[in-house]
């Protein structure tokens, strides 16, 4: 996996987290902040899971999905390119991507069924025709490589792959999308700072086997420390702190 993921678009297409932090001056314009960027980003990760709940599409599909979301945004101003129709067409192309294929027609209906709002209010026609302005805002560039490959390989070579490690690790790297962490990191730095949330949490000594991987203990802790400041300050925001970001973009119903 590691040879693949070094020669792929992936690895290509890493940014430094400053150049993923920047805000539109299109968006600027309306008022919105580095915090609402975050937010709203957060928001559509969360609105691509529910909507992969009801279309029933594996965790790969939303991963790539929300993957696909974040790169778009690095590229393109939320004003042009409302992240209540980006987020349901993401999942519509990674479905694909991940030969996972969901109708559009499935999306707009469970759409409706989860928003009342009229702004979610998209037709199968906005989905097509936003699947090509995301590809062409992706330069065509739809590979995503995951932590969870990685994941399940580390634990197994540190014999920590039992349930109860195996689960909490897979939870953590779940929640890693709701971060810009997959556009920053290689998903085998991601998996292992997960890894090393869960045993510290877990009280599991892992501290022999980090230091024969012999990987730079000082990104892992990085990304480990990203993580749990994640948890601390964004994990229970109001629904109205989304709104509040959303509706500063004012797009008509």
């Amino acid at each position: 996996m590691a040879a693949n993921f070094w020669t792929s678009s992936h690895y290509k297409q890493l940014f430094d987290q400053e150049d993923v932090d920047v805000v539109f001056p299109l968006d600027k314009e309306k008022g919105i902040t580095l915090e609402d960027f975050k937010l709203i980003k957060m928001h559509m990760a969360s609105y691509i899971s529910k909507l992969a709940q009801h279309v029933k599409v594996r965790q790969r599909v939303v991963a790539t999905a929300v993957t696909y979301m974040r790169r778009v945004y690095t590229r393109k101003s939320m004003s042009e390119y409302d992240p209540r129709l980006v987020a349901p067409t993401c999942l519509y192309l990674a479905s694909k991507a991940e030969e996972s294929t969901v109708q559009a027609k499935l999306l707009v209906f469970y759409i409706r069924k989860i928003y009342s709002d009229e702004k979610y209010r998209y037709e199968i026609k906005d989905i097509l025709e936003m699947e090509m302005k995301i590809l062409e805002a992706l330069n065509y560039y739809l590979v995503v490589y995951h932590p969870y490959r990685s994941l399940s390989q580390l634990l197994q070579d540190a014999s920590l792959n039992d349930i109860n490690m195996t689960q909490l690790t897979w939870g953590v790297v779940n929640d890693t999308y709701k971060m810009d962490l997959a556009l920053v990191h290689p998903p085998h730095l991601i998996a292992l700072a997960c890894i090393y949330i869960a045993s510290v949490l877990r009280e599991k000594d892992t501290t022999a086997w980090f230091e024969e991987l012999r990987v730079d203990m000082n990104v892992v802790k990085n990304i480990s420390m990203e993580i749990l400041d994640f948890y601390e300050n964004h994990r229970m925001i109001p629904e109205e702190r989304f709104n509040a970001a959303l509706n500063k973009l004012a797009f008509k119903p």
